[in-house]
């Protein structure tokens, strides 16, 4: 990196979280499987919207209703991955600005973004009724391959330039957060075809499950000019 980093944006699960998909989780919980959509939707064959839908009819057809609550008891197993907390205070103690963007889960991201005390998070995620319980649709707030809008906005808001922002993602569809000028690291990779995407793409990776590894490739503004 030329210019000192003033921003670094991390995608949520299987790199703030050692948990490959928020989604998952809860298919897990509920006994379902929705790889076959998943397989669709990385292809492009299903927009946001109608794989988180497919994903809460499968979980309907096991269990209807269901109340939030019980949705957040599911998450209750998962811990952040090694270094997580400990990279995110030594970047936000340079001054670095540290966002979360994510496609899992609001209900989980949002938990997480508070014990990190990151500045900013913006997920995906669901609707609920008046008395909690899930509706048929989730909420789309970012397209998983389309993260680049919300960079840019960042940027916007906060006057960073490209070249002093750094992203973070395990999935070849995080590479969307990588804009012209920018920089990506790809971590814990958390598929053979991420590793591919990556490596064709020329980024840096990280492929032990410790996020303190990334400091490696960002240069802190403390660390100008040494």
């Amino acid at each position: 990196m030329v210019s000192p980093c003033r921003c670094v944006v991390f995608d949520c699960d299987g790199v703030l979280v050692d948990s490959v998909s928020s989604w998952k989780t809860l298919h897990d919980a509920f006994g379902t499987d929705n790889s076959k959509n998943l397989m669709r939707f990385i292809a492009g064959e299903l927009t946001d919207v109608e794989f988180m839908r497919s994903d809460i009819a499968m979980w309907k057809e096991i269990r209807d209703p269901i109340h939030k609550d019980e949705l957040f008891r599911m998450y209750s197993g998962i811990a952040l991955m090694k270094g997580a907390r400990e990279t995110v205070q030594q970047l936000q103690d340079a001054g670095v600005y540290v966002a979360i963007v994510s496609a899992g889960v609001d209900l989980f991201v949002s938990s997480i973004a508070a014990m990190l005390k990151v500045d900013d998070w913006i997920a995906n995620g669901f609707e609920f009724d008046d008395e909690g319980y899930l509706t048929d649709d989730g909420i789309c707030r970012l397209h998983a391959s389309g993260k680049g809008k919300v960079i840019h906005r960042l940027m916007e808001m906060h006057g960073f330039s490209p070249n002093e922002v750094v992203s973070v993602g395990d999935s070849e569809m995080d590479l969307s957060m990588m804009i012209e000028g920018s920089h990506f690291i790809g971590f814990n990779p958390s598929r053979s075809s991420s590793l591919d995407a990556f490596t064709k793409a020329g980024v840096p990776i990280v492929q032990q499950k410790d996020l303190s590894k990334i400091l490696e490739f960002i240069q802190l503004p403390s660390s100008e000019g040494n």
